[in-house]
Formats: structure tokens, sequence, C-alpha cells
């Protein structure tokens, strides 16, 4: 009878569903903005129909991407013609897949070993970390190729090597449909942008909760690259920019990097984009939603994603983002460009991208900022290539909508960078984490942070923190339920036992491991909620006990007596009898100490 009542009522919810949507969604296709007219000097590296290493992108018209079985086919058959050419698997995804890393160097390495000894600096471009987003899988198989078996880009792997991931979210690949970028110009059908976990990597650099993820970070330690590029197609506003890119600025966690970025890669991409027909600019909002007049804001990333993550691990990394309201067409060839053009650069350029991450690595700033804000704007306004737009009444919502009208406009409009410091912390000697957190351990470890194991117990003098009004997230996010509070240090002398581990920050990821494990940074270990347990109150007390209890305390204690008199000041607490049992409880040395303490210690 249960099972019937069950049946009935999921043939009535899936009835409901479907009445929701009788027919199938109209093509958004048709109903994005106008479209910018567009002739490049880029197409012609599109080979012509009928060639033997066309791929599948080109043989479409430029319209489609292949399925992950094609693309791996594909690529597996340039491995084979081309003696430059390698394929290694980072890994398996949670549905199997294997994600495939391709290598092309001038000596056909196979190994980070044998790609290191050939000396040059190394390019590392990722695709398809959302899968809808795939501009950079087809445009680094046009760019392979000729780099190898067509030559017409052969002499740019005499000075560099380039590694290629081309699909890092293979399962989210194969959710392929057209049906998922609603706001995206091409491809005709595409994959999704989380994983077969609901997991978006580009939230996933610093936990590590995804096996995609881990199996990137772990070749990002093996094969060593000196420049990496994470490939995306941005959401937003229409403009006439078909190329973006941003990274974190010379105020961040890598100055020199990023100064090396300011003044060499930047203008490279700017010229050679340019020259090939392209309009690149930077990867920004506006200071207010929808309103170009309000300015550009230019934001840092925290290192949950690509730019931040290298940022904060001392690797050159740049966002890219083609704009998804160009044709595919266009957004694939300008990838190809810009892949093109890092590699030329990083070729004549590495060694002092190299002098500069060295620099990186032994700095020790005193303080570590956790978070950032807006500066003023700045005293020279910028050339900003936009699109006309108007606000009209919308008949569907009853409010205002924005309708982008297809023409061309240049505002002169100010410009905001989040670069003030918000949040900071003094660098400490060391942390300490007992080893009942595995977890966080294990991640650490994992991101290449150097651990000193400990075989004997330690007890010390430590700083550790109370986190005072700590607050749940009210829905889950990428899988873990967040955590806020103010972090209030406290001196203790704590124990800890044998398996512990001290983390010292006078190493070249120590800045990576404070933005790691201090609570108040927006990608602690502590925020993503690795720490819930702390917050679980495990010890009560009867009333009639502590009745008693605080009676004596009051007598005994004048201070105690005063503070509790300077607490009921407080009206709500006055009235309160219960929170002022509580209040008494907590300082009666009956209460758990550990309540809300933040388990990992900091070494001053």
């Amino acid at each position: 009878m249960i099972v019937f009542r069950w049946s009935l009522l999921a043939g009535l919810v899936l009835a409901g569903a479907a009445t929701a949507q009788t027919t199938e969604p109209p093509d958004a296709a048709k109903l994005l903005p106008p479209e910018l007219p567009w002739q490049g000097k880029s197409a012609a590296l599109m080979v012509k129909a009928g060639d033997p290493w066309e791929t599948p992108f080109e043989a479409s018209g430029g319209i489609r991407t292949p399925r992950y079985d094609e693309t791996v086919a594909w690529l597996k058959k340039l491995a084979d013609a081309s003696p430059q050419v390698s394929m290694v698997s980072l890994g398996k995804s949670p549905e199997g897949r294997d994600l495939w890393l391709v290598i092309a160097s001038a000596g056909g390495a196979q190994t980070p070993d044998a790609l290191q000894a050939e000396g040059k600096p190394i390019l590392f471009a990722q695709g398809g970390i959302h899968s809808g987003e795939i501009d950079g899988k087809d445009a680094g198989m046009m760019f392979l190729r000729d780099l190898t078996v067509r030559g017409t880009k052969k002499e740019l792997l005499t000075r560099a090597s380039f590694l290629f991931l081309p699909i890092f979210n293979v399962d989210g690949h194969e959710r392929f449909s057209r049906f998922g970028r609603i706001n995206q110009r091409g491809p005709v059908e595409s994959g999704w942008r989380t994983t077969a976990q609901n997991l978006n990597l580009n939230r996933d650099y610093t936990k590590l909760d995804a096996p995609e993820m881990r199996c990137l970070i772990d070749a990002l330690k093996a094969w060593a690259p000196d420049l990496y590029l994470d490939i995306h197609v941005t959401d937003g506003q229409d403009q006439q920019y078909d190329i973006t890119w941003s990274y974190n600025g010379p105020y961040a966690w890598s100055p020199n990097e990023a100064a090396w970025m300011d003044a060499v890669l930047s203008p490279a991409l700017t010229r050679d984009l340019r020259g090939m027909g392209h309009i690149p600019g930077p990867y920004a909002g506006f200071v207010k939603n929808n309103d170009p007049e309000s300015g550009i804001h230019i934001g840092t990333s925290s290192p949950r994603f690509s730019d931040g993550y290298g940022s904060a691990r001392h690797l050159a990394a740049v966002l890219v983002e083609t704009h998804s309201l160009k044709p595919y067409r266009q957004r694939v060839l300008g990838t190809y460009v810009l892949l093109e053009s890092a590699l030329r650069t990083l070729g004549a350029h590495g060694k002092e991208l190299r002098e500069a991450r060295v620099a990186d690595q032994k700095l020790r700033p005193e303080q570590i900022t956790l978070t950032w804000k807006d500066g003023p704007a700045e005293s020279e306004p910028m050339d900003y290539l936009g699109v006309r737009f108007r606000r009209v009444p919308s008949e569907v919502t009853g409010g205002m909508r924005t309708e982008w009208l297809g023409q061309p406009v240049t505002l002169r409009i100010p410009r905001v960078i989040e670069s003030v410091p918000d949040k900071t912390v003094s660098r400490p000697r060391a942390y300490w984490i007992p080893p009942v957190w595995p977890e966080v351990i294990d991640r650490l470890e994992r991101h290449g942070i150097m651990l000193e194991r400990q075989k004997e117990g330690h007890e010390m003098a430590v700083t550790m923190y109370r986190i005072k009004n700590p607050k749940l997230a009210k829905t889950a996010f990428e899988g873990h339920v967040g955590v806020s509070g103010e972090a209030i240090p406290e001196k203790r002398k704590e124990w800890f036992p044998p398996g512990s581990v001290r983390i010292s920050t006078d190493q070249p990821l120590g800045d990576l491991a404070v933005l790691l494990l201090e609570p108040e940074s927006v990608d602690s270990f502590y925020q993503w909620g690795f720490f819930l347990s702390t917050l679980q109150n495990t010890e009560y007390v009867e009333d009639y006990v502590m009745e008693p209890l605080a009676a004596e305390m009051l007598q005994q204690n004048t201070d105690l007596a005063a503070a509790y008199k300077q607490a009921l000041v407080d009206t709500a607490f006055a009235h309160d009898p219960k929170a002022r049992l509580e209040w008494l409880y907590r300082r009666s040395g009956y209460a758990d100490d550990r309540w809300n303490l933040y388990p990992v210690a900091r070494e001053e």
C-alpha cells in the first residue's frame, strides 16, 4: 500500500513537471542581441575543406565542437603522426574518463623530467574547465597541428614547450546538448558547466574536492609550467571586445610575475590579437551592474579561482575569457592567436619570467592580505569599447530590462581596481595541526606545501583563535556549508600529540599556507566548512546544579560579579534567565573550553 501511494505521488509530481513545459524550448540563439560584424585576418588560420589535418571544428565550418571520444581520437592520430607530440593520462574522472594531457616539445618529451631536461620555458593551456565554454579545446587542436604535422608554427617549439589539457571537465563535457549556455552564440551543441558530482572546478583550486582538480594540481607540481592559461567564455554585458583576460596585479601575492605580465605578456597579446583583426580588452565588470557609464571594475581573485590560485602559489596564471555573444568561429580563432602569442612571448622572455617567479618564491612579507577592497578610481579614465543599450519596461516581470542595440560606442569612463588590502594578518613562524584533521593535512600536502610530521608529542605556547558568533551559510555551496565569524586570538599552552604536523611559512608556498589556514581568509579550510564539528556544544549543565554554583561563584569572585553586573545592563540579557545562567556556566570551569576554538595553532 505504501509503495502504491509513493508511486502515485511520484506520478503526480512527474505529471506536474511535464505540464510546466509541454513544448521544446525556443532556440535562444535567435533571441540574442544583434551580432557585430567581423572579418579578421585570423580566418586564414583555418585549413581548406578536405585537408587531411582539418579539425572537426574546421570541418563544420566553425560552428561545431567534437565530443570527447572524437577529440581524443583526433589527438591520438596527431600523436602517432608527430614525434614532437605525446599524450599522458593525468587520471580518471568520477565517471571513468581519462584526463588527457598533450605534450608538444622539440625533443618529443613524454615525462616531466624529460621536458625539464630540454631546458625551455613551458606554457600550460587548459580548456573546458566549464565544458560549455569549450573554445580553448578547438583552438588548441588547431594550434597543435600547426606546431607539428603541418609545420606552419614549428619554429615556436625551438624556444618553448606546450602542454595542453583540452578538456578538464570531461564528464560535464559529455552532458552534451544545445540546451546549455543560453546566452552564448555557439557552438551548436556543447557540454555542461559542472562535473558529474555537480562541482564547479573553477571554485575548487584550494579545497581540492574533485578528483579532476587533484589530477590537475598534481600535474602542475610535476610538469612545473612557467605560464598557465585557463580558457573560458565570459557572461554578462555586450561589448566590442571578443577576447579578454585578467590576472591578479602586482599588489597581490606574486608582484614580480604580475609585473612581467603587465610589462611583457599583456602588450604582446594585445598587439598580436589586434594585428589579426581581433578586439582584445580587459576582463572586467561594471562598477554598477549593467551600467557601463559607472565605470569598469577589475576584481582581485581569491585562491579558489585559477588566477588567484596562481598568484598565491607563485605561478603566472591568466584567466582568458572570450566573449559569449561573438560567433563561435571568431572566438576560437581569437583563442588560437592568443595561444600562439603566449608561446612566442614565453619563448622570447621566459628567462625573465623564471627570474620573477624565483623572486616571488623568496618573498616573506610580514603581513599577508586575506581580502581586498576597491581603491579609488584611477585619475585617467579609459576608453571602453562598448555597445549601445537602453533600459525598457519588461512585459514579463513588470520591471526594467536591458536591451542591447548592436551599435558600437566608445565611452570615456573611470576604472576601479580592487587593490587595497582589507583584512590582513601577520605572518606566523609556523602553523600546527593535530593529526585528527587528516582531510586538511592531506590537502595541504597535495598542494605541495612542505609539512614536518612529528614523531613525538609537543607542548608549547601558541596563539589560537576563538570564533565569535560563527554563522553557517543558509545553503550549500560547492559541496560544503560555509562558515563565517570573527576570529579572536588567544594565547594558550597546547599539547600536540604524535602525528601532528608543523607547517613552516618560511617556504616557497608559505603564503598559500597562510591563505588556507587563517580562518578569516575567504578560501580557508575553516570557511569552506572543514571544521564544522568545532561548532558543536557537547557538554551541558542542569539548572539545579548551576543555580547554587553560580551563587557561590559570584560570592567568591568580585571581578566576576562586577562583569556580571555590567552584562546585566543589556536589558534583553537581564530578562533572559537561561542566557544569564549560560553566561555564568561558560565561566565556571566546567564548560567545554574547546567550543568554537579553531584547532589550527600559530607558532609566533
